[in-house]
């Protein structure tokens, strides 16, 4: 009787709620139609207008047009509407092109007129294979060959003929003070090893400083000079041969342009060939 007892009263309880397990199910599937009518309720709600103005917006944004508002974003500040939409990398408006095409064509004016003069004075002396006159990009560069010209052979001190020329340039350039000036001194290849100058670095840079120190002389505005040693860089000739050498030990004095811009670079012709051909064929160290 015990045993029967017990499996009645098993058997009772697990009869209590026999289908109860589907709610589960019921609640979960009610719940996600409620969440899908929410969200077509809600699109079906769109402001329509709202949505065709940001549409509307945005189109005027990405077409360059003018955006409908007030001239400026803060009350009472005045601001001039914009009406045309720059291109892409302009700096500057066209208004003012036609003004930078005439600085840049007046500064390319003078930069020849004084290449013109530095030319002269080279011709004057029967110098024209030692010294050249570029008018480049950068500006106009007068390259000056040093053997037997400016300098001895590992020296930084100017020779009487060198210190007479540069007495020339200094005063061309002395007279037309717009432009700053840029020394550079230029080596070869072949090493030095003194105690003086260690390496080309050293006797590049003193050389430089000679030169600017012979304009100087010339009354040239020191603020207006810089020096500068290249040593055995930027060669314009092959080291392999004793004339490439000679090229290639020169000093250079750089009258950069005042503003670089597209325009002055387009003003800019380029003079001669890509590299100065001057000096002598064959020439020793």
């Amino acid at each position: 009787m015990a045993g029967h007892g017990g499996r009645r009263k098993r058997a009772d309880h697990e009869s209590e709620h026999p289908d109860e397990r589907w709610l589960v199910s019921y609640a979960d599937m009610v719940t996600l139609l409620m969440a899908l009518f929410i969200v077509m309720f809600a699109m079906a709600n769109v402001n329509t207008s709202k949505y065709s103005a940001l549409k509307d917006s945005l189109s005027e944004a990405f077409s360059g047009k003018v955006l409908p508002g007030s001239d400026s974003i803060i009350d009472g500040a005045p601001s001039a509407a914009i009406t045309k939409v720059l291109p892409a990398g302009s700096g500057t408006s066209n208004a003012s092109s036609p003004e930078a095409e005439r600085a840049a064509a007046e500064e390319n004016a003078d930069l020849q007129q004084l290449k013109r003069r530095v030319d002269a004075e080279a011709r004057r002396r029967g110098l024209t294979d030692k010294l050249q006159t570029r008018v480049e990009r950068r500006g106009l560069v007068i390259t000056i060959l040093t053997d037997k010209l400016l300098f001895d052979s590992g020296q930084a001190a100017l020779r009487p003929d060198g210190a007479t020329l540069l007495r020339s340039i200094g005063g061309v350039l002395r007279q037309e003070d717009s432009h700053q000036v840029v020394v550079e001194g230029y080596t070869d290849t072949v090493p030095i090893r003194s105690s003086t100058y260690p390496s080309n670095w050293e006797l590049s840079t003193a050389r430089a400083s000679t030169v600017v120190r012979a304009l100087m002389s010339a009354e040239v505005a020191a603020t207006r000079l810089t020096a500068a040693g290249r040593a055995d860089l930027d060669p314009v000739a092959s080291n392999a041969t004793d004339a490439g050498r000679s090229r290639n030990r020169r000093v250079q004095i750089v009258l950069p342009r005042r503003a670089s811009s597209p325009t002055a670079d387009a003003a800019a012709p380029q003079i001669g060939p890509s590299e100065p051909q001057i000096g002598p064929q064959e020439t020793h160290q």
